[in-house]
């Protein structure tokens, strides 16, 4: 007989039950949790991670890997603020600095689909590179001041609403919208699925390879954007480890590590699932290092639930 499997619905539902059972218990543990205070401070957190999981996203369901993006992010705030010290106006710092992290993007799809190179040992590279470049060019210090126009988009306000937020969003929405209702977004889960199949059919599969980890670079750049203004500086350090955060929330958000499934809605929820259990820790003064303990223990949950379910999919 037929296996009944649940629609893919379901794990989001479930998903959606798990961030509402965590922020009641962390509500009933701690009474700083549930104020408007605390609130606008995981989104503010939730912001950074939220737009580079959204990139990821693309990548892992396309059966790829970035492992470059905390980098990326790094490596665009320190182009925009050294843009800036040198006399350039903000908004086009700005704009240079995202199109930076496109390029960057770009160059790692580029060696992806035509070089032919298993897409963790390119971004493993290109994370060593950027790391390494900007540590020469800022001298292993910070870059810093860059005026009200810039220091706006990482913590000037829209009424009650903070920008990263609304950033954050804006780009959430469009990353559902690009993967669920676009023929880009059905190559790039085809891609993850039968690649061979998709090639055949007439698709070229490398351009949509390059366009996939030249959307993850932009996003991370966008990131860096946030990381950047909202301290008004740029640290060398900037970004290391979110790889590790944005790869987590992607796969506990339900996209496949295979490749070929994909959900920008469940990776929102598990960015914010992650972020309350962040600050959850932090309001009962529990240290900071079990933080980096439990994003690994819920990457390799995930992971595991991820292969269990590619496993049922394919007895079916």
């Amino acid at each position: 007989m037929e296996k009944k499997r649940l629609p893919d619905y379901s794990y989001t539902l479930i998903l959606l039950g798990v961030l509402i059972l965590v922020a009641g218990i962390l509500t009933a543990a701690s009474p700083y949790f549930l104020t408007w205070k605390n609130c606008r401070n995981i989104l503010n957190q939730s912001a950074i991670y939220l737009v580079l999981s959204v990139g990821m996203t693309l990548v892992i369901s396309a059966g790829q890997i970035d492992l470059s993006v905390g980098a990326v992010i790094g490596f665009s705030g320190m182009s925009m603020g050294l843009l800036i010290q040198n006399g350039m106006p903000a908004p086009a710092a700005v704009v240079t600095g995202l199109l930076i992290s496109l390029a960057i993007g770009m160059v790692n799809g580029l060696i992806v689909a035509y070089g032919r190179v298993n897409s963790f040992i390119v971004t493993l590279s290109t994370m060593t590179i950027l790391r390494g470049i900007i540590l020469i060019l800022t001298n292993s210090s910070s870059v810093f001041g860059f005026g009200r126009v810039f220091a706006f988009i990482g913590s000037g306000k829209v009424g009650p609403v903070n920008m990263p937020i609304i950033i954050s969003l804006v780009i959430a929405a469009l990353g559902a919208m690009l993967l669920h209702k676009t023929r880009f977004g059905n190559y790039c889960l085809f891609i993850g699925s039968n690649e061979v199949a998709l090639n055949r059919s007439g698709v070229d599969v490398k351009k949509y390879k390059v366009i996939i980890f030249s959307l993850c670079g932009l996003c991370a750049g966008i990131a860096g954007l946030i990381v950047t203004a909202r301290l008004n500086s740029a640290e060398p350090l900037a970004g290391q480890g979110y790889e590790m955060d944005a790869i987590a929330a992607t796969i506990l958000g339900g996209t496949g590590m295979q490749g070929g499934k994909g959900s920008v809605t469940g990776t929102v929820i598990a960015c914010f699932i992650l972020n309350i259990l962040k600050n959850g820790l932090t309001l009962l003064s529990i240290s900071s290092h079990y933080q980096g303990i439990l994003t690994g223990l819920i990457l390799l949950v995930s992971v595991l639930i991820s292969e269990s379910r590619q496993r049922k999919r394919s007895e079916v």
